[in-house]
């Protein structure tokens, strides 16, 4: 493991501190990609939808719905709850 400057090391934990805000987000920024995409873009983005609502502690079998739906309608539900906090962080 690299030793970090401590700048780095500052920037690093700024990062941790805040990734909860970054991952709202991101998972905002992705719902309103997949409103736009299609074919092997959109399969990616809800790779990436799966993987920060499973982080950001979204029960398991509402991902799979939203998931399994290919909605990007229902993933912005979830962005509201998340934001509105009816889903757990």
């Amino acid at each position: 493991m690299p030793d970090y400057s401590n700048h780095q090391k500052k920037v690093i934990s700024r990062y941790y501190k805040n990734r909860d805000q970054i991952d709202d987000q991101r998972l905002s920024e992705l719902a309103t990609d997949l409103f736009l995409a299609d074919g092997k873009k959109r399969i990616r983005l809800w790779e990436r939808a799966e993987e920060l609502m499973l982080r950001m502690k979204v029960p398991e079998s509402r991902v799979k719905h939203v998931v399994a739906s290919d909605d990007p309608a229902l993933l912005a539900e979830v962005v509201k709850d998340l934001q509105a906090g009816r889903i757990g962080k």
